[in-house]
This record gives structure tokens, sequence and C-alpha cells, in this order.
């Protein structure tokens, strides 16, 4: 007869099960996050972002176009002194346009990309999520059933014949363990045989 299976980890099966539903619980709120915040930014740069630098091309637009006027109308008076402090705001607010033109180019740029660059990735962090959703929440109820099914076969008593007989006091009377079980089953089979 076969040796009796020595369970002696169900608790490291336990643990590690506890150990999974804990990673599960830290790790998919995080690959959430991730997924929000692919689209916090795609929100920010469409409407925040670009909004706020269109404003800011038109508002130093006019900045420009006020700085130019008050140059034009010192040439205009002859005065010498009020033409070079005006050059200096025409050539700041010609720095400063241009600056935010290039912000909102940067934007416009990054507005066309981010789907290019992002896409990728967030496939993969979905892949991912949907695997940490339905196979490891699978991978998690099926510990728990091999827990179970551990549980209940190492509370199962060993058959009388294997174990030793139950009025037996002393260690000459029980029956042989381990392999010395499977020997004797032989043998006792081979006396059968021999007999008939």
């Amino acid at each position: 007869m076969a040796e009796r299976a020595q369970v002696t980890s169900v608790e490291a099966i336990e643990a590690f099960r506890a150990d999974l539903i804990v990673f599960l619980s830290k790790a998919r709120p995080a690959l959430e996050e991730i997924s929000a915040e692919v689209v916090r930014t795609r929100v920010w740069l469409e409407t925040t972002q670009h909004s706020h630098w269109q404003g800011e091309v038109r508002r130093r637009g006019r900045e420009l176009e006020e700085a130019q006027q008050e140059l034009f109308s010192a040439r205009i008076s002859k005065l010498q002194e009020a033409t070079a402090a005006q050059h200096i705001a025409v050539t700041r607010a010609r720095q400063a346009i241009r600056e935010a033109e290039a912000k909102l180019a940067v934007i416009k740029k990054w507005e066309r990309e981010l789907e290019n660059r992002t896409e990728p990735l967030v496939k993969q962090v979905d892949q991912l999520h949907g695997f940490l959703a339905m196979d490891m929440v699978k991978a998690v109820a099926y510990l728990g059933e091999v827990v179970k099914t551990l549980e209940a076969y190492a509370g199962v008593a060993p058959p009388v014949g294997i174990a030793g007989s139950a009025g037996s006091g002393s260690r000459a009377d029980e029956a042989p363990k381990g392999d010395e079980q499977a020997d004797t089953a032989a043998r006792g089979q081979r006396t059968t045989q021999e007999g008939t």
C-alpha cells in the first residue's frame, strides 16, 4: 500500500494566499490611478494649458500692440528719451509673445503626441489590470480551495490496518510503517497466491 502523504505546509499556502490578497488590494488601485493620471494629463493639456497659453498669446499680443503704438506716438512727437524706453518695451513685448507662442506650440505638439506615446503603455496597464482583476482573483479562490482540501486530507485518520491496532500497548505490537508496510502487504499477497 502507498505511503501516506505528509501535509506540513498548509499554513504556508494560507500565508501566501493572504499576502496575495494584500498585494491585489494595493496593486489594483495603483493601476487605476495610472490610467486616471493619463486621462487627467490629457484633459490638462487639451483644456487648461491650451486655453491658458492661447489667452497668453492674445494678452501679450495686445501688450505688443500697445507698446508699438506708444513707440509710434513717441516718434511722432520727436521725444528722444521716450523713444529709447519705448524701444525696450517693444522688444520685451515681442520676446514675451514669442515665448507664449513657443509654449502654445509645445502644448499643441504634446496634444498630438500624447496619445501615441501613452497608448501602448496604457494597453499594458489595462492588460495587467485585467489579469489582476480576473486571473489573480481566481488564483486566490483556488488557493482557498487547496487549503480546504489539504486541511480536510490532513484531518482524516489513517486506516486501522496501516497505523496499528487500537488495543496494542507495546511498540513491538505496532504494525510496520512506511516502506515496511508496503513490504508486509506484498509478502501477504504472495503468501495468499502461493497457498491457492
